[in-house]
């Protein structure tokens, strides 16, 4: 059940203070899924019949303005309403069939939006993406798992920890094979130190996952909700296979310096665009490992040209005022 907002805190402008309101918008917030204004006067008319219905109706619209409800349209010729507050912005397939939707989140699509909006100099408030068609079940006639009661905050924490799970597992990868093609001995020893700390966390986010599946037996099987392609694979997985080409130690930690500052800013960005869920905490916990270890291996980048600088003086290349401008 989503927890309840401070209605004061969250009041539009003009709005008052009302007893009816709030059983209203905690009976709304008690409910998962797409609710009709018609729906939600039957389930309030179970628990107070004094409540009208413009009563309901005006309340709906003041929670759309105060940021607790989205309104959205699924062809069926009549609004629906679902929780916007503590809930990640998402967009919908919709059954033309059946009238079921069914909810997902696209960094792929996010970054197209942004990318629009920026090549018009469009200050781009809001998106809404839905996409019309026939589902699997009415297709095909077999029951599906997936369900058109909206995502869940466990299978949204799940989708975060898979994320984050795959990033682990290949920054493991990456520090592993980075210790062993390093000559330095004391960049070889922050290579084996980070893929320890990797190996440790990942295990916490394994263990965080398994945690995850006993609280709801089905949730593996339940379909995905964050699509995130560039992370599919690990954020580190481009970096281990360049590693493999052949490189040097300053080009490793060089290479690592890039993998840790794309995948702070990667779970930074998201994080901080998802509402308060345990989801937003898994990103924006990654997001500040990333970070601690963005600055460790600048630190390291910068000591090692040091150490190499008084070993080997010699002439500046613009190669190498590149590669110090970049750690920086």
């Amino acid at each position: 059940m989503t927890a309840l907002p401070d209605l004061a805190r969250l009041k539009p402008t003009g709005g008052k203070r009302s007893s009816k309101r709030e059983q209203i918008v905690n009976v709304f917030l008690g409910q998962e899924g797409h609710l009709s204004a018609d729906d939600l006067v039957d389930l309030i008319r179970r628990e107070d019949h004094r409540i009208s219905r413009a009563t309901v109706y005006r309340t709906l619209q003041w929670m759309v303005d105060a940021g607790i409800a989205r309104k959205v349209d699924f062809g069926e010729g009549r609004f629906r309403f679902e929780h916007s507050y503590r809930q990640p912005r998402h967009f919908h397939l919709i059954c033309k069939s059946c009238h079921r939707s069914f909810e997902f989140l696209s960094s792929d699509i996010e970054a197209f939006i942004e990318e629009v909006a920026a090549a018009r100099s469009f200050s781009a408030s809001q998106s809404v993406v839905q996409i019309y068609g026939t589902c699997d079940e009415c297709r095909t006639g077999r029951a599906s798992m997936a369900s058109s009661e909206g995502h869940t905050d466990l299978v949204f924490a799940r989708d975060a920890l898979r994320i984050a799970i795959a990033t682990e597992r290949s920054g493991l990868d990456f520090y592993t094979r980075a210790a062993k093609v390093t000559k330095d001995a004391r960049g070889r020893k922050v290579f084996q130190d980070l893929a320890l700390e990797e190996k440790e966390h990942l295990g916490k986010l394994e263990a965080r996952y398994n945690e995850l599946l006993r609280r709801d037996p089905q949730l593996e099987s339940r379909p995905t909700f964050l699509f995130f392609k560039g992370a599919a694979n690990g954020l580190f997985a481009e970096g281990a296979e360049r590693l493999m080409r052949g490189v040097n130690d300053q080009q490793a930690l060089m290479i690592g310096i890039r993998c840790e500052r794309g995948s702070h800013r990667f779970f930074k960005k998201y994080g901080e665009r998802f509402e308060d869920s345990e989801g937003k905490q898994i990103f924006l916990e990654f997001a500040n490992e990333e970070r601690d270890h963005l600055d460790l291996l600048i630190r390291e980048y910068r000591a090692l040209v040091k150490r190499q600088g008084r070993t080997r003086r010699g002439p500046r290349t613009p190669a190498a005022t590149a590669a110090r401008a970049s750690a920086r």
